[in-house]
């Protein structure tokens, strides 16, 4: 980790600090997810949207993914509606520990400079187990204006991981779990399969049998026999649409280990470009 702060907070941990001291922040996810928000939230915590607050998305996927990057000026405007200032300390939490949306946010803010910023531990669940305060309806508070200059974590693009997956001197690490990777089932683009030449490591494995995450130690050691002595520039992380590759990104970070490359585009950008293709029936 490159501060002193845990990229992970536990919900005792966020039990001890005043709602005065930091801005949560709900990113659960779901087609009715402003609704549940609206029903029932953290107290005090702000709404963030995946495809209106996170991602630019485009007409065709082929251009940058199902769920490109905003740029710098609209995040910046998002931040700034959200009344988020570079001093805050935000906590952010989803209803799936990281793997939706929270962790997509707090990689864009570690990619913005912003430090203090903290993934909630088993998410909204865990905070109601511990009575932890809820509101209902829609959080008012005042707008700040946030200057961003530029992402400043590694991102890769595609012609970055056509080399890479041929190279001896790198690894593309392919988030989705088993059978996406494999090509048995694709939900969610149009072909089915993986990136040739990456490696599968599916995001569940940073958690526990109780859905949190492995000890900082456990994950280090996991990812350390995966990557060796690689650098982190020669290390690229995916999914499916570069969302979900950053709950890895988030492990990595909390086993303290550096934050590699993120492959925003990942497979669906991947798979519409007439790129080789690993599927069950090429294998």
């Amino acid at each position: 980790m490159s501060t002193t702060l845990s990229p992970i907070i536990s919900a005792e941990e966020l039990s001890q600090l005043t709602l005065s001291e930091i801005i949560l922040i709900d990113a659960r996810a779901g087609s009715n997810a402003f609704e549940v928000y609206q029903k029932e939230h953290l107290k005090d915590a702000r709404f963030v949207d995946l495809n209106q607050d996170l991602a630019s998305i485009p007409e065709n996927p082929a251009n940058g993914g199902r769920h490109p990057l905003p740029t710098i000026e609209q995040f910046a405007e998002t931040l700034s509606k959200l009344g988020i200032s570079p001093s805050d300390h935000i906590i952010v939490y989803d209803d799936k520990n990281g793997s939706n949306f929270a962790a997509r946010f707090w990689w864009m803010m570690r990619a913005i400079g912003h430090e203090k910023i903290q993934v909630l531990n088993g998410g909204f669940q865990t905070a109601i187990q511990i009575n932890f305060p809820t509101s209902s309806g829609i959080e008012t508070f005042q707008e700040t204006s946030y200057p961003i200059q530029e992402w400043k974590l590694p991102l890769a693009n595609i012609e970055e991981v056509e080399k890479a997956r041929k190279s001896d001197q790198n690894i593309v690490i392919d988030v989705r779990d088993k059978n996406r990777f494999d090509g048995l089932i694709e939900p969610l683009d149009l072909i089915a399969g993986h990136i040739p030449g990456a490696v599968n490591i599916p995001l569940t494995e940073n958690l526990d049998e109780n859905g949190f995450f492995k000890s900082a130690e456990e994950l280090a050691q996991k990812y350390k026999s995966v990557i060796g002595d690689k650098k982190e520039e020669n290390i690229i992380v995916h999914c499916g649409s570069g969302v979900t590759a950053c709950h890895t990104l988030l492990a990595m970070d909390y086993a303290g280990l550096p934050i590699p490359k993120l492959y925003v585009g990942s497979w669906s950008e991947w798979s519409r470009n007439d790129r080789e293709m690993a599927t069950k029936k090429a294998e």
